[in-house]
């Protein structure tokens, strides 16, 4: 990363500019980085990779002085690697979660915002150890350069990471330390108590 002070913004990625819009809407803004989904952040359909004008965006930034290492994906809000193992809901997670970092990997970007998970009735010691589980495995079966931010949750529901001690546990827990990082969510917080 760069010793220059970054701010962006959440930038929309729709047809049919795709990721040159979203590069285009963060250079209106004035930004020097953008984060931005691969998709619908409530749906799993996504655009193929070869329709989204990423080596375009890549110019793009390259002429307005916008480092792609500085450049951040948001998973999707479905996916939940704090589900109960071995069911068809906690694989779905792991599978949407790896396909997501691949896609990631695709437009260049090297950080990938997370949502820890929701532990749906199974209780939070439970549901980080699954986080921790998933996390070790995919990790695990990667082979880019690519960290996962854990978003500091509000803590309603289920929710797992609603407390700095609750993402520390389960960054403590995952083997490939170099590949996790944190994103806190000051709103999150400061709803979480």
């Amino acid at each position: 990363m760069s010793d220059i002070f970054l701010i962006g913004s959440h930038v929309s990625m729709s047809g049919p500019k795709y990721f040159l819009g979203s590069v285009l809407e963060a250079i209106n803004d004035g930004a020097n980085t953008l984060m931005f989904y691969t998709g619908s952040p409530q749906c799993n359909k996504r655009t193929d990779i070869s329709k989204c004008k990423i080596e375009e965006g890549k110019e793009l930034m390259k002429q307005n002085g916008i480092d792609i290492n500085n450049i951040v994906c948001h998973a999707p809000y479905l996916i939940n690697i704090a589900t109960p193992l071995n069911t068809e809901k906690h694989d779905y997670a792991e599978n949407f979660l790896l396909s997501e970092l691949n896609r990631c990997h695709a437009f260049g970007a090297k950080l990938l915002v997370l949502h820890p998970g929701c532990h749906i009735g199974q209780g939070k010691e439970v549901g980080i150890q699954n986080i921790i589980f998933s996390l070790n495995k995919i990790l695990g079966n990667i082979d880019f350069d690519i960290t996962i931010c854990l978003e500091t949750m509000a803590g309603k529901g289920s929710e797992c990471g609603s407390s700095l001690e609750e993402i520390k546990e389960i960054i403590n827990g995952v083997r490939y330390k170099d590949r996790i990082g944190v994103c806190i969510d000051t709103c999150h917080l400061n709803d979480a108590g």
